[in-house]
């Protein structure tokens, strides 16, 4: 039902708005500057920072802004000596709670509350640090929590739970009420990061990985390489003011071999290898009387949500290993024999938009030859962050061509960033597998978009596959609750731990909203679109890998595919 539109004014200026939004929104909208800190447009209104504070007239007192509903005739007013005097008290009161590690912060070149504390005069040393001895708690090897920088604005409480994870709750210990991992022995962190997109102080964050990389870049004995993935090409422009969606592809690789690295890769290349296996095994399933639906594993979040919540639905994933895990195979196999290298001489960084990735480049289950796959994982985030270590400004270089042997990756490759991309990899592929020919549609447009939940059905020669999408593991919970019902409704299911897929990871650039994932989202289709090949099977790094190297079960099997296992709960804290 369409929502009325209705007319308030914010400090003087006659504006028109829907029913139903905050006052805050509408400011938002129309460019009216209201402070604000826990206010993340992901989720509810929480006015627990008390910055956005507004008068309205005729009605006394102050209100907070985001979770203050316009009504029709409205007068706001956002500025004055007064309502800057309670947002200074506000912010020292804030600075009370929240302990200044600004060195090592993830928020240290935008943060809201540096800026708001020099905006209003702020003596951010006003209040002694109550939080100065909380101890700091890594979440596995992905997320690091340091609760002396909290503000208990419960941000993270509540990505968590729209996540249906519930691994963050508020206990009260002593006279005060904290952050804290559960202690449930079925609550467990999936490593996603949301925590970390919606925390607005930097008090979660991912697991540093930069001084690790660095040491094996100093190291003489190593080879070091680099592989970027697809998401991470329209998000890293934004720690440099480059726009959001801006396509930095040849920039990043620049960047990188001016830090010395001379191989820097493609893994959407590594992506199109996964598209022919994955169609390959869902069209086996299908043929054969396979476990249907088949579940999509790129994304480790999902994984291990699923091992660890649903671990009799773990015979419906999909056999193949991610993107970045079968390249880093590739790479100390494959590449290695090629370029003479012992593979136990090779680093593999990959530069990732999840901060799961590093939870899942030490699985046991995707050792190869005894090997880590990959070595180290560097979020979009830490790869800018390394850049700026090294005095390298993406807006001030001349962009390269990734390395050529895994870089020439074609459109389907790329759009693995996007929800609904990998689905659309498949099915391009599937296509000309079961018809010979390549689909008079390349793109799938019922698979494209943010929805949370997308579906349609796919007729491929004569054979009718029922396909769903999803985003966000609450939407891939309301999916599994569905088949239990009617375990035979879908075919195939794509499932991305995070909102939009990788391009919304708990590794990109700050601040991340359906704006900014919009965005991110249409740089990875505008380069699917301008690709000479969109489609895997067309890729001449394919056709080379398939032909000289897995030729034959064992390797496709060692390189290609991997298994997975019920997980018990790993992070327990007393």
């Amino acid at each position: 039902m369409e929502k009325n539109r209705i007319k308030i004014e914010i400090d003087g200026k006659d504006l028109e708005c829907l029913e139903g939004q905050t006052v805050l929104e509408v400011a938002i909208e129309n460019g009216i500057y209201i402070p604000n800190l826990c206010y993340h447009s992901d989720l509810k209104p929480k006015a627990s920072c008390r910055l956005c504070i507004v008068e309205i007239k005729n009605r006394k007192g102050y209100f907070t802004s985001c979770s203050t509903i316009v009504e029709d005739g409205m007068s706001i007013r956002s500025k004055g000596d007064d309502i800057s005097k309670l947002r200074k008290t506000n912010l020292e009161l804030i600075f009370s709670q929240h302990q200044e590690k600004c060195h090592d912060c993830i928020k240290s070149n935008n943060c809201t509350l540096l800026k708001l504390a020099d905006k209003y005069n702020v003596d951010i040393n006003r209040f002694s640090d109550r939080k100065s001895d909380f101890k700091e708690i890594n979440f596995g090897p992905s997320i690091y929590f340091d609760p002396s920088k909290c503000i208990d604005c419960k941000n993270c409480v509540e990505a968590c739970s729209k996540q249906n994870v519930g691994f963050l709750e508020v206990k009260e210990i002593g006279d005060f009420y904290q952050i804290s991992p559960s202690e449930k022995i079925n609550r467990d962190c999936v490593y996603c990061g949301q925590c970390v997109v919606h925390c607005p102080t930097g008090a979660l964050q991912e697991v540093d990985s930069i001084e690790l990389v660095e040491s094996m870049m100093a190291n003489k004995n190593k080879t070091v390489l680099f592989q970027i993935a697809p998401a991470v090409r329209t998000s890293i422009g934004e720690e440099f003011d480059m726009g959001y969606g801006t396509i930095a592809t040849e920039k990043i690789a620049a960047g990188i071999r001016k830090m010395g690295i001379k191989n820097v890769f493609d893994v959407s290349a590594a992506a199109d290898i996964v598209t022919m296996e994955e169609s390959e095994e869902l069209i086996g399933r299908i043929s054969n009387g396979g476990i249907l639906p088949m579940f999509t594993s790129c994304c480790p979040a999902w994984v291990k949500y699923l091992e660890f919540y649903h671990p009799e639905l773990i015979p419906n994933l999909t056999s193949v290993r991610s993107p970045q895990v079968l390249f880093g195979g590739l790479t100390k196999t494959f590449w290695a024999e090629k370029k003479g290298i012992d593979p136990k001489n090779i680093f593999v960084v990959s530069v990732m938009p999840c901060t799961a990735k590093k939870y899942e480049i030490i699985r046991k289950e995707n050792l190869v030859n005894g090997l880590n796959p990959v070595d180290a994982v560097l979020t979009t985030h830490e790869l800018a962050c390394l850049f700026k270590k090294h005095g390298i400004d993406l807006r001030d270089i001349e962009g390269e061509n990734m390395t050529p042997l895994f870089g020439d990756a074609t459109g389907a490759g790329v759009i693995y960033g996007s929800s609904g991309g990998v689905t659309e990899s498949a099915l391009r592929t599937a296509v000309h597998k079961l018809t010979g020919k390549n689909p008079e549609s390349i793109e799938f447009s019922p698979f494209r978009g943010l929805e949370e939940s997308k579906e349609a059905t796919v007729v491929i020669n004569g054979i009718s596959l029922k396909v769903a999408v999803v985003n966000g593991l609450s939407n891939a919970e309301k999916l599994i609750q569905i088949l239990k019902e009617n375990p035979g409704i879908y075919h195939y299911i794509e499932v991305m731990a995070c909102p939009g897929g990788c391009i919304g990871g708990g590794g990109q650039p700050l601040p991340t909203n359906s704006t900014v994932r919009k965005l991110r989202s249409q740089g990875l289709y505008n380069i699917d679109k301008d690709k000479k090949k969109r489609f895997a099977h067309e890729s001449d790094l394919v056709k080379e890998v398939y032909d000289q190297f897995l030729n034959n079960e064992e390797s496709k099997h060692k390189v290609c595919h991997t298994t997975y296992n019920k997980k018990e709960k790993e992070n327990k804290y007393e």
